[in-house]
C-alpha cells in the first residue's frame, strides 16, 4: 500500500490513525480494535467488513 495513501486514510468509526499489517493485508485501528481488509490493493473501509481484533492482537500491534 502506498504510504501517501495510508497517511490520508483514517478509521471510519473513530477517525483515528491506521496501521498497515502487510502480512495479512489489513489496516488496523488500535483504538477501536478493528482490522479492515485490503483486497486486490483496495482498502475496504466499511465497518461491516472489518473484523474485531482480539486483545492479544491489539497488544502485539502496539
Amino acid at each position: 500500500m502506498d504510504k501517501r495513501l495510508l497517511a490520508l486514510l483514517v478509521c471510519p468509526v473513530c477517525k483515528g490513525e491506521l496501521r498497515h499489517d502487510r502480512k495479512v493485508a489489513e489496516l488496523l485501528c488500535l483504538a477501536e480494535g478493528l482490522a479492515y481488509p485490503i483486497r486486490d490493493g483496495v482498502p475496504i473501509m466499511l465497518r461491516s467488513e472489518a473484523r474485531q481484533m482480539s486483545l492479544a492482537e491489539r497488544d502485539a500491534a502496539r
